[in-house]
């Protein structure tokens, strides 16, 4: 066994030892492996108690209102959530670090706190919220699925953490991402694949797929992931959950591991996952009434404000991006969507997706830019060789400083003329996937184009379910089907 060979398999191990015995699965109540939809399996199992089952299945914002008024401890709530929480690493790989220990030490001592006074701590309080792997939390790993940091535990909480916290927030796990944030699945040589639980045959999607694992499974009521090219967007739509993706400067990522630091031709944000739309809105805006602004430098200073929306809105869709389109089941989706809105009065038109090229074209050549040096330099650190999903950043072309500044006008100047094309058209805001697929089999994800243009504009964005499942006697190709490219056929064929 190879030395990062050995040094993985001691972190995953250590991993797994901290999963209390209690809540460890017994062998007898394991799914089988080739079970593929796990989602069911708490409630059928009889493994969890009704109320652990009661209390997993609220959403963070009813689980705030009964932990402020004194309906639940946040003891009994956080380790109903640590123990659904393991079960669902046990089931789909989904967790990078854990502190189940001190997550009910917090728990005892906001409990403590409310006893005494008769007061929550703050509008979160004796909530559980998991964290991708990227938010430091001082004594763990932030390995971002790289050898080389396994071992390296952070020296203090990230800026995000300890505004959560002041707000009431208890943390309990950290989940997986793919090696460096920079794959659209979840998988590295340190702690291996995330599935997803709707389907462990497929993937939940990258970067931020532990945590839409976990959330889908409702082993978290409430998580932050993070996105630079549709990290936070695809694990939600492959899961099936909500999530903000913010402009950058709205929420702070001051201290938090990056997989390409200094890389900012395109920006990173974080933001909130969820399975209700309230949950995101309660912490988009707990996190700006802490007025992150005084913390971290590259927040913008714009106080949370209620806005009421028109009656109805001009709403312009994107029916393909013009590289890769929607496979049947999407494209039913987005269909009964337009068909909805346009039923209630809504007046949608059809969007212009001409530039949707020149976008992706744009943020591959800003992710690539250094010739890979961040990423392989941190593999050679690990000794660790490239996962087979990381191939496109294995073979690359730096980029000079002088050729550096013309891609970041061309940057500006796509986004200026995007800014003119909405204010021509007058729309109020854009409807389309965030994926041509579903989901994917595992190793097949490759087209971030619906999702990248976004990143590249630096649009505020929300994902949310549909609520309609896949159905192969409807979903089928039309007969007079073409496909646009060989990876367009390609994707169109995986779906059959």
């Amino acid at each position: 066994m190879a030395t990062w060979e050995a040094k993985a398999a001691s972190k995953r191990n250590t991993l797994q030892q901290s999963i209390p015995l209690e809540w460890r699965i017994p062998k007898d109540l394991l799914p089988p492996p080739d079970l593929d939809n796990v989602m069911d399996w708490p409630e059928t199992s009889g493994w969890f108690t009704k109320e652990e089952l009661a209390i997993t299945d609220l959403t963070a914002e009813h689980l705030v209102r009964k932990l402020a008024g004194g309906a639940y401890t946040s003891e009994a709530v956080t380790r109903a959530f640590c123990k659904r929480a393991a079960a669902a690493h046990q089931l789909t790989n989904c967790l990078s670090e854990t502190c189940f220990d001190r997550a009910i030490a917090t728990a005892r001592a906001l409990d403590e706190h409310y006893q005494r006074t008769g007061k929550p701590i703050g509008p979160l309080h004796g909530l559980p919220i998991s964290l991708k792997d990227n938010f430091n939390l001082k004594g763990l790993d932030a390995t971002l699925g790289f050898v080389s940091h396994i071992g390296d535990p952070a020296k203090d909480d990230s800026t995000l953490a300890k505004i959560l916290q002041e707000a009431g927030a208890v943390f309990y796990v950290k989940t997986n991402v793919p090696t460096a944030m920079m794959i659209a699945e979840t998988i590295n040589n340190v702690f291996g694949r995330t599935t997803n639980p709707r389907n462990r045959r497929t993937t939940s999607g990258g970067s931020s797929g532990g945590e839409a694992s976990l959330i889908a499974f409702k082993g978290s009521p409430l998580g932050v992931g993070s996105d630079i090219g549709g990290s936070l967007r695809i694990p939600a739509a492959c899961t099936g959950i909500f999530t903000l993706r913010p402009s950058f400067g709205r929420f702070p990522t001051r201290d938090c591991r990056s997989g390409m630091a200094g890389q900012e031709g395109v920006n990173s944000v974080n933001g909130p996952m969820a399975r209700s739309l309230e949950d995101v809105q309660l912490y988009s805006r707990v996190v700006i009434d802490s007025q992150p602004w005084v913390r971290d430098a590259k927040c913008v200073p714009i106080p949370w404000r209620d806005v009421t929306a028109p009656r109805k809105l001009k709403i312009g869709v994107i029916w393909s991006d013009g590289i890769v389109q929607p496979t049947p089941p999407v494209a039913r989706a987005l269909r009964e969507t337009v068909n909805k809105l346009r039923a209630d009065g809504f007046e949608v038109v059809d969007w212009d997706v001409s530039d949707m090229g020149t976008a992706l074209a744009l943020i591959n050549r800003f992710f690539r830019a250094d010739n890979g040096v961040n990423i392989r330099g941190e593999l050679a650190r690990g000794e660790e060789p490239y996962v087979k999903e990381m191939v496109i950043h294995e073979v690359s072309e730096e980029v000079s400083v002088a050729d550096t500044w013309k891609l970041q006008a061309e940057r500006s100047a796509f986004q200026n003329a995007h800014l003119l094309k909405w204010q021509e058209t007058g729309v109020d805001a854009l409807l389309l996937p965030n994926m041509p697929y579903v989901t994917q089999k595992h190793s097949s994800t490759n087209h971030i184009g619906y999702t990248g243009m976004f990143n590249v504009l630096d649009y505020s964005c929300v994902t949310f379910p549909t609520g309609l499942t896949v159905d192969k006697s409807v979903d089928v190709l039309p007969a007079n089907f073409k496909p646009l490219n060989s990876n367009d056929e390609k994707i169109q064929s995986q779906c059959k």
